[in-house]
């Protein structure tokens, strides 16, 4: 059956501009980071991708390395794209990114022009794309000149490849200096990708997310659930069929460490009160700023992707409840920060 989206489609999304550019994103993102693998059936996978569509989610964001294995999230988009969104290329933001490591040898990973170029050329062939919308550096490298990043991200908008370009996991002075090289250039930094959760806030204290919206930059939340722990999944102790069963997997096992999870359970009465899910409470503290554009969200069902996008029918926080979910979590914070080596995405 051919797929046709929703007429309804934009009746309940709420869209805000990122920073001062033209570009508008849906509060609420759909990311393919770790569920649009080569296990990924394409059933399943059009079952959530239509339904988020059908939802106003516009914006859909990949990376080369997205799986696993790495590029297999960009072939199932593309799959999704020839069959059954081609017909709405025009109203979807599609991202990709490159900085992690993809293939062997010295141009397969960070942000060399050779690396950065060579991958968005793989990724709009697995895509099957002329150009995407918007291209990430997606790590800082701090043995390249960031004039060479940048200017490979300059590039790209030149040549017609990509729409917008944005930088992922900069630390304040780095976002400010890769915003400076990029102005020169005559390029937009569009949009800014950390993660950022009410347990992750590190870009509060170093102060990105001042940077940001002194310079116009959007922001875009990866991992406003903390991968999972801020749904209270964690908290019975049933490790099983998650991300935290995986020892080598993204999440560490400090971020399930008992003084995280008793701050998740009191987050939960919070949430209970206001008549949210805790995903829902999760989501509306990092869109309370007005920094941030949108917050990515990944599932790997429709009734975690349903639960995400019910943040729509309260995303308001009062100074109250801002407080209360401060003191609550206080004692739980994971104390990220970006480093070279980054996180295993």
């Amino acid at each position: 059956m051919t797929y046709r989206a929703d007429p309804a489609r934009y009746d309940t999304m709420q869209y805000r501009h990122s920073g001062r550019s033209g570009l508008k994103l849906p509060v609420v993102s759909l990311g393919l980071w770790q569920n649009f693998g080569g296990t990924r059936d394409y059933p399943s996978a059009m079952e959530i991708l239509g339904h988020a569509f059908d939802a106003g989610v516009t914006h859909f964001d990949l990376a080369n390395n997205y799986g696993p294995p790495g590029g297999s999230a960009e072939e199932l988009f593309g799959q999704v794209m020839a069959r059954d969104f081609r017909p709405y290329r025009d109203e979807l933001i599609i991202s990709t990114k490159a900085g992690y490591n993809m293939w062997p040898g010295p141009y397969g990973e960070f942000g060399s022009r050779k690396s950065l170029l060579a991958s968005l050329d793989q990724s709009l062939g697995r895509l099957g794309l002329d150009y995407v919308d918007i291209f990430y550096s997606h790590r800082y490298d701090p043995k390249t000149p960031l004039e060479e990043t940048m200017g490979a991200l300059a590039h790209a908008v030149r040549a017609g490849k990509a729409l917008y370009v944005g930088i992922s996991s900069y630390p304040e002075a780095e976002t400010r200096e890769a915003h400076r090289i990029l102005k020169e250039l005559g390029v937009q930094t569009t949009i800014h990708q950390p993660s950022y959760s009410v347990l992750n806030r590190w870009i509060e204290n170093d102060r990105t997310i001042d940077a940001c919206g002194e310079l116009g930059i959007g922001m875009i939340a990866f991992s406003p659930l903390a991968q999972g722990v801020l749904s209270g999944k964690y908290n019975s102790g049933n490790k099983e069929g998650t991300r935290g069963a995986n020892p080598n997997g993204s999440l560490r096992a400090s971020h399930i460490e008992p003084r995280v999870l008793e701050a998740v359970d009191k987050l939960g009465e919070i949430a209970r009160a206001r008549g949210q899910s805790m995903v829902q409470l999760a989501l509306s503290w990092v869109l309370r700023r007005p920094e941030m554009t949108s917050a990515l969200i990944g599932v790997r069902n429709l009734d975690q992707l349903k639960d995400n996008l019910g943040v729509l029918d309260n995303l308001e926080l009062s100074a109250e409840e801002v407080a209360a979910i401060d003191t609550a979590t206080a004692g739980g914070q994971m104390e990220l920060h970006p480093s070279p080596k980054g996180w295993p995405r």
